[in-house]
């Protein structure tokens, strides 16, 4: 059983699509994080491609309308019923209507004069490529995470942004978030408000009804794309097409898919990759696919503060659990943090060890809210000895917006040179890279050290 991050096969089929782009790159200078004020076109607006426009592509689309200055010009997707859903979707909206389609990215950027920046949201394995051949092109980047299916795939990128010099932004959208910038900056860096963080801990799980294959044993006519057309662009079928997540040639499986999300998040606020992974996985209700269905692992961590062990699970199951979110246990508080306000909150240890937070209340840096009752011991209750009850904060950081909007309006800020990105390639790769090893983890049923030789570019 091949246990390698990076898929051979996959790799070859890539290569030969790709004609040597991106293969071969050496560090150039680092990367340049401001850009001229002016878009290529010679005007005010920055003219965008989306590149692909399937689900996750409509999610963003979304965003982009509430974002002023840009100028949607052209539209690459191989399925004619999405580009037919974007002319829906674009219809009376000024900056997204008279875009130009096109099937294949080479044409496009061939033919289309004056683009700023690409939105790639296409299928994990092309996420490279397309990121590659747009930056060698001049554009900017705001591609979706993960970077790759293969951890080669996604170093390409950040060779491909440092030689370039241009912007490459992914999409790991908690990077922007008010809450948890705020709560990384002047929660757990500012005022060391958990103490020592000792744990971690993450879940994202995910119900049958929501993981059964798309398009079941009748797909219909609609979205049908022609054979010729799928193995061109490394699809055997319509199902593979669809469900391309569960296939390991095409996607990384649930803990890329999902878990990227919340493992960047342990990266980011522990300031350190960790040094070893161990995972187990299995097939527990969809037996015929190639990735596990659920997933957990441990992250082990040396930080300038101590040892930090770090528990991730994707299950496919119910949703129940307070859905998905990411909590770090230090001595004196814990923070539990989600993209929905009403499963973030921080719990203050009692005991003369922790200091008065009263100043942060006064500050507006915390919110404090009403204890809990403490449910009356019942006459057959066991005798136990109970820490007592934490006090209980909200988190400040709140906005009204799509999740992933700030995280595109910081990349279109930088584009703009007024701002530096939160997330580019080569930060999100030092984050990435440990994930790429949880499934050979679970292949294997043993733990990976993670050397320098796993973790760099």
């Amino acid at each position: 059983m091949n246990t390698d991050p990076n898929n051979l096969s996959r790799r070859g089929f890539l290569s030969k699509s790709l004609a040597g782009a991106g293969a071969g790159l050496v560090l150039g200078a680092p990367n340049i994080l401001r850009a001229a004020n002016q878009s290529a076109s010679g005007t005010d607006a920055i003219h965008v491609a989306l590149v692909g426009f399937g689900k996750q592509a409509e999610v963003l689309f979304e965003c982009l309308k509430n974002i002023p200055g840009l100028r949607i010009q052209a539209v690459c997707d191989i399925s004619k019923n999405r580009i037919d859903k974007y002319r829906s979707a674009s219809r009376g909206i000024s900056f997204a209507e008279g875009a130009s389609f096109h099937t294949d990215i080479d044409e496009m950027l061939a033919k289309e004069q004056g683009l700023d920046a690409a939105i790639v949201a296409t299928p994990d394995f092309w996420h490279s490529p397309h990121t590659v051949k747009c930056l060698e092109a001049g554009l900017h980047v705001y591609c979706e995470k993960m970077m790759s299916n293969t951890i080669d795939g996604a170093r390409d990128m950040v060779r491909a942004m440092e030689k370039t010099g241009k912007l490459c932004q992914i999409g790991h959208q908690r990077r922007s978030n008010p809450r948890y910038r705020f709560t990384y900056n002047r929660l757990i860096n500012g005022n060391k408000i958990c103490g020592q963080i000792v744990n971690a801990n993450g879940q994202w799980n995910r119900s049958l009804g929501s993981s059964r294959d798309i398009g079941g044993a009748k797909i219909a006519k609609s979205i049908i794309v022609p054979d010729d057309i799928l193995n061109q662009y490394g699809f055997k079928d319509m199902h593979q097409y669809l469900n391309w997540r569960v296939y390991r040639d095409l996607s990384g499986g649930p803990i890329s898919d999902l878990g990227a999300h919340q493992i960047d998040i342990f990266n980011w606020f522990l300031g350190t990759p960790p040094k070893r992974v161990y995972a187990s996985g299995g097939n527990s209700y969809f037996k015929n696919r190639e990735h596990f269905d659920n997933v957990m692992c441990i992250f082990d961590y040396d930080t300038p503060q101590g040892e930090v062990r770090a528990f991730y699970q994707v299950l496919t199951t119910t949703s129940y659990g307070l859905g998905f979110y990411e909590s770090f246990m230090g001595t004196e508080a814990s923070i539990r943090i989600s993209e929905i306000a009403a499963t973030s909150a921080i719990y203050r240890e009692s005991g003369d060890h922790v200091p008065d937070w009263g100043p942060l209340v006064d500050k507006g840096y915390l919110v404090r809210k009403p204890a809990p009752p403490k449910p009356e011991p019942s006459a057959d209750a066991v005798a136990s000895y109970e820490s007592a009850a934490p006090d209980v904060y909200d988190l400040p950081g709140g906005f009204n917006k799509p999740a992933h909007q700030p995280h595109l309006e910081n990349f279109f800020d930088a584009v703009r040179g007024k701002a530096t990105l939160n997330c580019d390639a080569r930060h999100a790769f030092e984050s990435e890279a440990p994930i790429f090893w949880v499934n050979p983890s679970a292949l294997t049923k043993q733990p990976i050290e993670l050397k320098t030789e796993h973790l760099s570019v």
